[in-house]
């Protein structure tokens, strides 16, 4: 009956869209309530799930993210893409892919991926004589590069939900080879629908224009390298990296570029906070929650549920993919990670997966989510930023769907994929 009331009501408020953290906690205290828990337990659970070193590195990727966003780093990598991409048939969908793929490693945002490069190319696509919804889906598409590429803060989420067992720099190097693989299958999509439709072409400008574009955008492709290979290599911690890497946004968004207006400094300022603030009432909401999962035993529950049905690992991976991408498309990203993690995880060890394998995978399924509807956030900004009705966008988004449920299929049954860099640097 305790368990039926925490998800219930869960799943009451969800429908009822009532903010995810406070569905979270309002179900968690109604449990501790009908189980006769003193309440201080919930509050501790509420306070020790944000009370977690490595959730202080998120601030600063957040801040790092919306000063690159605000700094005009973004129109930098557009023209290094576009010089370098932009001469293929449909090359703007190209341009696109690899510029989400550039900008992913800088600002770890897939929303605001589709924020910032939606705003820049979608016009400049529809204007060239591209269709509004193929600009709209490649860009909403290739946006969950900032989830997969590092840094990533939903990364340092899953860290924290599994127990802060192991290294946020490894699971960061993890995604470096499925996020690359991933936007190649949206490029070649890209493609081959711009062929299809016989779209425009341009004109390759030269070595020389690359250079230069490549050379003007290296400052601030040089934020992820620093982040990410300062971690590495032990200089400093994840969040150590995540408040220099921010700092070092500030000197090349305001003093080597001047860029960065104080308009726009106070504009990132103030959506990172509103951002943390969010993300930590969830962290704190969602702990309290999982501590009653946790009671009610429900990994164990759905490890004995999905055994019941199959021995056969592929088939268990497959079914845990096909609830994650069921759960994706009606919650968000965030919440699904500090939730699923303590439920799947287990079952997935039990199978011989190595966490930072299913770490993953689990990023590239919720990832998927963002795009989908009813609730996918990066497709209802890309769709809002391109003037195109999400129901439009989603008859001709399919062939994205696609690619990604492929690389989805592949990063989970390869392991080589997830940890061939983790092994070749040997962290």
């Amino acid at each position: 009956m305790g368990l039926l009331i925490l998800l219930g009501l869960f799943a009451l408020f969800t429908v009822a869209g009532v903010p995810v953290a406070f569905g979270l906690g309002i179900a968690a205290l109604s449990s501790f309530i009908y189980e006769g828990l003193p309440l201080m337990i919930g509050f501790q659970r509420f306070v020790s799930g944000m009370s977690v070193f490595s959730l202080l590195a998120i601030p600063f990727f957040i801040f790092a993210g919306e000063l690159m966003l605000h700094g005009g780093i973004a129109a930098r990598l557009v023209r290094l893409a576009s010089s370098a991409v932009g001469w293929m048939r449909g090359g703007l969908g190209q341009v696109n892919v690899f510029s989400s793929m550039l900008f992913g490693g800088i600002s770890g945002s897939a929303v605001a991926d589709v924020s910032a490069l939606g705003s820049l190319l979608i016009p400049v696509m529809k204007e060239k004589g591209y269709k509004d919804d193929y600009a709209v889906n490649v860009t909403v598409t290739s946006s969950i590069a900032g989830i997969m590429i590092p840094p990533s803060h939903n990364m340092i989420l899953y860290v924290v939900a599994a127990g802060g067992g192991m290294s946020v720099a490894n699971l960061f190097i993890a995604g470096i080879v499925p996020g690359v693989l991933m936007c190649l299958a949206l490029a070649f999509v890209a493609r081959w629908i711009a062929i299809r439709e016989n779209f425009p072409t341009e004109e390759f400008a030269g070595w020389k224009v690359v250079l230069i574009s490549f050379i003007a955008s290296l400052p601030g492709l040089l934020t992820a390298i620093i982040i990410v290979g300062g971690a590495l290599s032990g200089v400093f911690t994840v969040t150590e990296s995540g408040a220099i890497g921010a700092l070092y946004a500030i000197g090349i968004t305001a003093i080597a570029y001047r860029t960065l207006s104080w308009d726009a400094f106070w504009t990132a300022v103030t959506r990172s906070v509103k951002t943390t603030g969010l993300v930590m009432i969830l962290v704190g909401c969602a702990s309290a929650f999982g501590y009653m999962l946790a009671m009610y035993q429900v990994p164990e529950l759905l490890s004995s549920t999905l055994t019941s049905i199959s021995d056969n690992p592929i088939v268990i991976l497959l079914m845990m993919n096909l609830m994650l991408l069921m759960l994706g498309m009606i919650m968000d990203m965030a919440a699904l990670i500090l939730i699923c993690t303590p439920i799947f995880l287990p079952v997935a060890v039990a199978l011989g997966m190595d966490p930072i394998h299913f770490g993953v995978m689990l990023m590239m399924n919720l990832g998927l989510g963002l795009c989908t509807p009813p609730v996918g956030a990066c497709l209802f900004v890309g769709c809002a930023v391109g003037g195109v009705p999400i129901a439009r966008a989603v008859k001709t988004i399919w062939p994205y769907y696609i690619a990604l449920f492929i690389v989805l299929m592949l990063i989970t049954y390869v392991p080589w994929i997830s940890m061939i860099l983790p092994k070749l640097i040997g962290i």
